[in-house]
């Protein structure tokens, strides 16, 4: 197996049902037999039919992106032979559904026919094709069978009933490998020592967000579903209510926006959760929180547009309307995490950062990150540090203003019930009071405090761990980035550096303010910096070109699928091709050049 890791690709229709549970399930016994896993998938967005693919990295150690080449296809149609065969490595497996498909001919790929209807039908379990599938995979990779039906309990054990024949089915699989195919496995994984007495958690991205804002102090959450940011909203609808929280599923985003912002008013740590249609239409509300200075988290899972797009497909096209989509300037802060494991944390730094600057801050997820179903060590709650709001100390009644133009831009903020400190928070421009005045004095220095308190922010980057830097220090080519394009980037600069290609690489989890000083230093003395990311136009790169005055190697994918390891590898090698060419030295301009001859004619005349 090359560097010692499977990747495994399932797919199929949905309307057969079954073809994500069978990689989720898969990717569980690997992940609870003490491997590692890291998943991908992409659905259609019908609510019924559609081709579906779920793919699952598996290794003995840390994963981090969704692999290259497949070693193993699980076709359960025709439909997924004719996509992905192509991409199965040689001396890779395919197994597929012998009852509905037929593959090419091997061509170094080694076939397993499985008669899943036959199979299903033996059981009298239609639905069941999936589980058998799983089974098989099991004896396939020699996992512990104990283990799986341990996970099936777990995830498939809700009703009794077809509890009974989901193991039944799961038996079966594994005994048709066993009996017709090998007994002993031909691909075996093995976990690294002690791997198994590790505590490992498995869980996506969106269950490590909705685990951060609880840990925040989040304890108000209103949205409206929209894929794939309703994960969010359900896990916290489960677990709210045992501490004290409320969840509301409001008739829009608009709705939605405004009750968290409300909710804040009264000193509630509060969000919703969004994808790109639904923050299009929170614009006017993100600035009405920027004009009243209050506190509020807004979460986009970014998916591929424009309009209603590809609603499970991935992007990173958000990041220019998180940083300028308001009408007149609107500052805010902008926050990107860079894994599963990291929505925990930077969840926190940002509920931290509005309630320290009081001001909406744009939390910029992805539909790959937000999905995907990973490996993790448990979150160290050591790390977890609550930034209180300013509050007013009620002391005199008499001369409290709201919007007190103070050093730092950072006014102290009565709550509902204070006596004395009850204000207007209206989206006017207003006096410190909070009275409207529309003078063009009060509106300048207004707009200056707002930006103010916002400039300050770059300075927690660094302080609150959102810069994140890797690779050869000293390389001369740079890598610079935000977001999920972290894991692929990691892979290839290991892969670049085996070859002699040295490569650093900076990734910032404040996305606005950027923290102009750190990203300053790290590019100074690079003779490239390629900015890799999922949007059409390059629009980090755009902003990293503007800020810094630097010509960078924009890479853009914008199919709706994440990049793979030899995808920025290829770039890289690129970018350094391109710096070892010879420069030609510059031919002298021609006046020059007849001055030259002039003199020496002179010169030759006087003698």
């Amino acid at each position: 197996m090359p560097n010692n890791t499977l990747t495994v690709r399932v797919g199929g229709d949905s309307a057969t049902g079954g073809i994500v549970t069978t990689g989720e399930v898969f990717a569980r016994i690997a992940a609870y037999a003490g491997l590692e896993v890291y998943t991908t998938r992409t659905i259609p967005a019908e609510i019924k039919g559609g081709h579906v693919m779920f793919q699952a990295r598996i290794a003995p150690n840390e994963v981090w992106s969704q692999g290259d080449d497949l070693d193993m296809l699980i076709a359960f149609d025709q439909e997924s032979i004719d996509r992905y065969y192509a991409l199965v490595r040689a001396g890779g497996i395919l197994i597929y559904n012998s009852n509905e498909s037929h593959p090419p001919a091997p061509d170094g790929v080694t076939q397993y026919p499985l008669p899943l209807n036959d199979l299903a039908k033996a059981i009298n379990f239609q639905r069941g094709r999936n589980i058998i599938t799983i089974g098989a995979m099991v004896k396939l990779f020699g996992l512990p069978f104990d283990t799986a039906t341990a996970v099936v309990e777990k995830q498939l054990g809700r009703k009794r009933e077809m509890l009974e024949q989901n193991l039944l089915a799961l038996k079966s699989g594994y005994a048709y490998i066993e009996q017709n195919v090998t007994k002993t496995a031909p691909y075996h994984l093995t976990p690294r020592a002690g791997a198994k007495e590790e505590e490992r958690l498995v869980v996506s991205g969106n269950q490590a967000l909705a685990m951060g804002a609880i840990a925040a102090g989040c304890r108000f959450y209103a949205g409206y579903p929209i894929t794939p940011a309703t994960d969010i909203m359900e896990f916290l609808a489960g677990e709210f209510p045992r501490i004290g929280g409320t969840v509301i599923q409001a008739e829009d985003e608009m709705a939605a926006l405004a009750m968290a912002i409300g909710a804040s008013y009264t000193g509630t740590r509060a969000m919703t959760a969004t994808s790109g249609p639904g923050l299009a239409l929170m614009t006017e509300l993100i600035g009405h929180a920027t004009m009243t200075e209050i506190p509020v988290v807004v979460v986009d899972v970014q998916r591929a547009g424009p309009s209603t797009g590809m609603p499970t497909k991935v992007s990173q096209g958000d990041l220019r309307i998180s940083v300028f989509g308001a009408n007149d300037d609107a500052p805010r802060i902008v926050v990107a995490p860079v894994s599963v494991e990291d929505n925990f944390y930077q969840i926190i730094n940002a509920f931290n950062l509005a309630e320290k600057y009081q001001t909406p801050v744009l939390f910029l997820s992805d539909q790959d990150m937000s999905v995907r179903v990973q490996t993790i060590p448990p979150f160290d709650l050591k790390r977890v540090c609550i930034e209180p709001r300013q509050l007013w100390d009620g002391r005199d009644a008499a001369a409290f203003e709201r919007y007190q133009d103070t050093a730092s831009g950072v006014s102290p903020m009565s709550l509902p019930g204070m006596k004395g400190g009850q204000y207007v928070a209206e989206g006017l421009e207003h006096l410190p009071t909070g009275e409207p005045d529309y003078t063009p004095e009060m509106h300048t220095k207004n707009m200056f405090k707002r930006g103010k308190k916002i400039r300050q922010a770059a300075g927690d980057a660094a302080k609150w761990g959102m810069l994140e830097q890797f690779g050869d220090p000293h390389a001369p080519v740079s890598i610079v980035g935000w977001g999920s394009t972290i894991g692929p980037v990691r892979e290839a600069i290991e892969r670049a550096e085996a070859e002699g290609l040295p490569v650093a690489a900076l990734y910032t989890k404040m996305i606005h303010p950027l923290p102009r000083t750190e990203i300053a230093e790290f590019i100074k003395d690079r003779a490239a910096i390629i900015v890799p990311e999922m949007n059409y136009t390059g629009q980090f790169a755009r902003m990293i070109q503007a800020e810094y005055w630097r010509e960078v190697d924009s890479l853009r994918k914008y199919g709706g699928i994440p990049f793979t390891t030899r995808e920025i590898y290829e770039e890289i090698k690129r970018v350094y091709a391109t710096l070892k060419k010879p420069t030609k030295k510059p031919a002298a301009p021609k006046r020059a050049l007849r001055k030259k001859k002039v003199a020496s004619k002179r010169k030759t005349a006087r003698k």
